[in-house]
């Protein structure tokens, strides 16, 4: 009897890129986690400006004709305008949007960046159940974290789906995937300079 062995299917480019970004990633969502950002509101809205920052810094490609060709549905998914109502929710007033780093000149920098961010919206589930526990919801506090009407899942599988189909080289992954690690230790920065020493906090 012969058994036929069956072949490893070839990772994805978005399943490539996880990997590559995996360990960059977990240290992150453990010092968020270290951070307790969600202990009471005061830390929420020290969070919320971490939030704040990191997507101003990636809001423009969102608006990006380039990345739009590339990703047709792409603009509809910024979240910058929901942090800052957010914001004004738990503040009283509406922040100022400063962007901090330069601009990213290659199309494969930005998909990096825009890896996080897209990513960081499937895994707010757990964080929209905590912004409950302090009483916020999609409704107030909390609007950048709701879920996209057709379901957390099927909008991240869009994005990956396209992301995936784009033709790109190996030189542009790997630019790509330090990118998305360069995106994930500019948010571990704003969480050190921001949840770890509030008096020292860039909020605006």
């Amino acid at each position: 009897m012969q058994i036929e062995l069956e072949t490893p299917a070839t990772p994805s480019r978005a399943q490539r890129l996880k990997a590559l970004t995996a360990a960059t990633h977990e240290r992150l969502d453990k010092r968020i986690i270290a951070a307790n950002p969600f202990e009471d509101r005061e830390r929420y809205a020290l969070f919320l400006d971490v939030q704040h920052h990191f997507h101003a810094d990636v809001d423009p490609h969102y608006n990006d004709p380039r990345l739009n060709r590339l990703l047709p549905d792409l603009a509809s998914r910024a979240r910058l305008s929901l942090l800052r109502q957010d914001i004004a929710d738990i503040r009283g007033t509406m922040p100022a949007v400063s962007r901090v780093t330069a601009p990213l000149q290659t199309v494969s920098a930005a998909l990096g960046w825009l890896y996080v961010a897209e990513g960081s919206n499937l895994g707010a589930a757990f964080l929209l159940k905590e912004a409950a526990r302090l009483d916020l919801s999609v409704e107030f506090g909390a609007r950048h974290l709701a879920p996209h009407p057709s379901g957390r899942g099927l909008h991240w599988r869009t994005f990956v789906s396209a992301l995936n189909a784009l033709d790109l080289s190996d030189a542009d992954e790997m630019e790509m995937a330090e990118a998305a690690k360069a995106a994930f230790r500019r948010v571990h920065v704003l969480v050190e300079q921001i949840l770890s020493d509030p008096i020292r906090s860039l909020r605006h």
